[in-house]
């Protein structure tokens, strides 16, 4: 690909290995500096105040650098500056945001009031990538949305947490497509001076580093930034020093960028150096949250940290560290988890594993279940993950099914519903994604509560005091702005596709403010199904040129450089585009980011999603959509399942899955179009006297009062605590007592359960039935010979497992009673009774299990179960 940078003689091509740096920072007058501490905390970017008081200082200078207002004060001019430091409604605005964002900073929170007691602790969120704003373009997609979401939330609910990320010097790639339609990439120089961080230093002015050893580098060092968002701070680690090799500044350099060994280098950075700044920063976390499993390798770090500093065995501190750590996977799919081959993460933690006492069998089986033949040469990075935390989490109800029966093997025969995995489903940070429009009306009919306490379903209810008339033109207001933003937008792309003026005019006239619009925009994976919507293209023409009911689609997304189905997609819509008919009906908006999306999901009639069912894991970008009144249309799949109430939305299809991929496709796409034909467009153009859709208003209402309350991230967080967070910081204070006591006792414990496990076995169960039949509420009593072996009975639960039987003898709706142990033999084994009531109706069965109990609390060990 030809570096486009040559041909601008703006940038710098000189190259000087002698030249010597220094940083200049940007003043103000004094009657201006609140801006100086305005712009450096990230607060700014969900305060529409905030963002109102930048577009007043230098509305053209505020598009040019891309909405970065510490960038900005660097290029407004100094006599602008000295004209408003004479603007006293320019200073009383200033000083106003100032206020607003001290009084933000000390004012009490959730967490203050709710959990005081542990205000002192700490919760570190390790995350590969963090969308903020996109003045720090350090992020793809969805996981980092939903990361940056979950600071924020955790700012406005004053949750102490600090979020570690990895700072990237050209970020993701830039999207642009060719005249054909093929996507190319492209990828932007990160300039960190200009953006809103700060580098940590020492004493002396210096850069504070971290250091961490690879095989080809033993020493490689990052330096640190720190983002200020909110009360929370972000610390992000950075290679591209000169203290490091030009091999090893490009660690950092590109977000998903390179081949396997460059990835591991990044997440050994990520994971064991994410440590070393807490060490050096003397912040000792309670709580370790592992967001996806690129970080999961700080699991070894940390056990390494507690064996060194607390005297603790491995085995001791592996107790602690499970029982203080999360872990929260996003991938619905084995293959889209982050694995590597045993002969490339070995040389990487060979001096680790060793330190630890380990062998190398003994550190690969950290990465691999018990089906061995499937991971023999894979190391898996959420299998460490779920391995190594106490607490696991999928992002949405059907995913936290999904993950259960995807990661079974790695707790073999413990029962689907047993394997400890559980669900948090994602939300988003209304205040960041909420239209400035919808804010105004939001203040004016529910009070302005509804930014602290965006999980109030009483609030959200007031949505039906906004009248008809003022919800329809506040939308129309947000789609007129799309329509302008895709139209100014496309002729960019156009011109730089080297197109002529005259053929790029008519943009002007691309999409109608008053037609149905359905917007599509997310990554572009093959499992997403990107041109689903075009599978019957005469269906779809006469839908989009009805000109009595006119649609138009708008699409954005990218897809992986390496994917070449998902550009073959894009190629396709592209094609489709540029037909002489549909140009005006269809429109691509290249490098989707934070920025299209805030126009897309605040403009749009419909959001359009058409995922595979199961493999979306939840998806945030339709919460977005529905907060601002935009109707979801889509497969029952990720957060939708729970959403969807029938009042508030559509649905594509059923939750039926084909084994024919075709078949499934055409099953679904058809539902679309009946969907579109027979309810959608009609519903939208149906018209009062007064022009406004009311039916269509009505939905737009349920949507937001339905979805609005639960689908935030101040629900999520609050879940995140009360499940995870506070249990774990309880955890950390009980194993940290008598010198980590409980640890040393458990894994003692553990040892002894472990050895004699072999020796255990169920000789026989038998019950009181009477024949074959037994009648409704009938009393049963049953019981088991259990031999134990060294181990005691009050190290494990006998339970009776008792439910409908198949034909095949598969036990289903099945629950699970602890016996009572009522003698033990002259054999050395143990009689196990419990009496029930029948309760089922239908052909039912039982068996009996056996499994270890820590002070009553089942220990769901690998391997250490034992059934009839």
């Amino acid at each position: 690909m030809i570096d486009k940078d040559l041909f601008n003689e703006n940038q710098e091509t000189f190259v000087s290995t002698k030249a010597k740096g220094f940083v200049v920072i940007p003043t103000v007058p004094e009657q201006l500096k609140d801006l100086l501490e305005i712009t450096e905390n990230l607060w700014w970017c969900w305060n529409s105040d905030a963002i109102e008081l930048f577009r007043r200082l230098d509305r053209d200078v505020w598009e040019d650098v891309y909405h970065n207002p510490k960038a900005m004060l660097g290029v407004v001019s100094q006599s602008r500056f000295e004209e408003l430091s004479k603007d006293i409604s320019f200073i009383s605005h200033m000083k106003r945001v100032k206020e607003n964002l001290d009084k933000y900073l000390t004012m009490a929170t959730w967490f203050d009031s709710t959990f005081s007691e542990y205000k002192d602790k700490k919760i570190a969120y390790f995350s590969m990538e963090f969308a903020i704003h996109e003045s720090l373009p350090i992020y793809s997609g969805g996981l980092g949305v939903l990361s940056g979401d979950h600071l924020k939330s955790a700012s406005d609910m004053g949750l102490p947490l600090v979020g570690i990320g990895l700072l990237y010097r050209n970020g993701y790639f830039k999207q642009y497509l060719t005249n054909d339609g093929w996507q190319m990439e492209e990828y932007a120089i990160n300039h960190f001076y200009r953006m809103p961080m700060q580098l940590l230093t020492k004493e002396d002015g210096s850069a504070l580093l971290i250091m961490i050893s690879l095989p080809s580098s033993p020493k490689v060092y990052a330096r640190i930034w720190k983002v200020k968002v909110g009360r929370v701070s972000l610390y992000l680690l950075d290679t591209d020093c000169q203290e490091n090799s030009p091999e090893d500044r490009l660690i950092t350099g590109e977000l998903y960028g390179g081949d396997k060994e460059m990835r591991i280098k990044q997440e050994k950075l990520l994971g064991v150096g994410g440590m070393q700044v807490l060490k050096v920063l003397n912040i000792d976390p309670s709580v370790t949250h592992i967001n996806e499993g690129h970080s999961a390798f700080l699991l070894l770090e940390k056990i390494r940290i507690l064996m060194d500093d607390k005297k603790l065995s491995f085995k001791e501190a592996q107790k602690i560290v499970k029982a203080t750590c999360v872990f929260t996977t996003h991938t619905p799919v084995p293959a889209g988890n982050e694995v590597f081959a045993p002969n490339l993460v070995s040389p990487y933690f060979e001096p680790l594993y060793k330190h630890l006492g380990l062998s190398k069998e003994q550190f690969l089986s950290f990465g691999r279940d018990f089906k061995v033949e499937t991971y023999e040469k894979d190391f898996s990075m959420t299998i460490l993950a779920l391995k190594a935390c106490g607490k696991a989490n999928g992002v949405s109800r059907l995913h936290g099914t999904v993950s259960r029966q995807m990661w079974q093997n790695i707790w073999p025969e413990v029962p689907r519903k047993e394997i400890p995995i559980t669900h948090i489903t994602n939300g988003i940070h209304t205040n960041s994604w909420l239209s400035y429009e919808f804010a105004g009306l939001f203040d004016r009919y529910m009070g302005s509560d509804w930014k602290d306490e965006p999980a109030d379903q009483t609030l959200w209810q007031r949505v039906a005091n906004i009248p008809d008339a003022e919800l329809w033109r506040s939308h129309e207001r947000r789609k007129e702005r799309l329509v302008a933003f895709a139209r100014q937008r496309l002729k960019v792309q156009l011109d730089r596709r080297g197109l002529s003026k005259q053929a790029i005019k008519y943009a002007d006239e691309i999409l109608d403010p008053e037609a149905l619009t359905i917007g599509f925009a997310r990554r572009f994976a093959t499992y997403k199904r990107g041109n689903l919507i075009f599978r019957d293209l005469n269906r779809i023409r006469k839908i989009l040129l009805n000109k009595e009911m006119p649609v138009q689609i708008i699409i954005a997304g990218k897809a992986h450089p390496r994917d070449e189905k998902g550009k073959e997609i894009i190629k396709s819509i592209i094609k489709l585009a540029s037909d002489p008919e549909l140009r005006f009906k269809i429109v691509f908006l290249e490098d989707y980011d934070m920025n299209v999306a805030h126009y897309l999901v605040q403009g749009v009639d419909v959001w359009l999603n058409n995922p595979l069912r199961p493999e979306e894991a939840s998806g945030t970008s339709g919460m977005k959509a529905a907060v601002n009144g935009i109707l979801n249309f889509s497969v029952l799949d990720g957060w939708w399942c729970e959403g969807y109430n029938g009042d508030n939305g559509w649905i594509i299809g059923s939750t039926e899955t084909y084994p024919d991929l075709e078949y499934q496709n055409e099953v679904e796409s058809r539902s679309m179009y009946e969907m579109l034909e027979k309810e959608i467009v009609p519903l939208f153009y149906k018209r009062g006297q007064d022009n406004l859709p009311r039916g269509w208003i009505q939905k737009m209402k349920n949507c937001m009062q339905t979805i609005g309350p639960m689908f935030n991230t101040n629900r999520m967080i609050e879940e995140y605590t009360k499940n995870f967070y506070i249990p774990s910081m309880i955890d950390t204070i009980k194993m940290q007592e008598n010198n980590f006591e409980i640890a040393k006792k458990k894994t003692v414990w553990q040892d002894k359960i472990e050895s004699n496990w072999p020796k255990v076995s169920i000789a026989n169960m038998s019950d009181s039935i009477n024949g074959y039949n037994v009648k409704i509420r009938d009393k049963m009593k049953l019981s088991a010979k259990v031999f134990l072996g060294q181990i005691s009975n009050e190290d494990v639960f006998v339970q009776l497992c008792v439910g409908y039987l198949d034909s095949k003898h598969v036990m289903s709706d099945e629950e699970y009673l602890n016996m009572t142990m009522v003698s033990k033999e002259n054999d050395g084994s143990y009689i196990y009774e419990v009496e029930i009531d029948t309760n089922k109706v239908g052909h039912c069965g039982y068996t009996v299990r056996v499994v270890p109990q820590y002070l009553g609390i089942i220990e769901h060990i690998p391997g250490l179960i034992k059934w009839f």
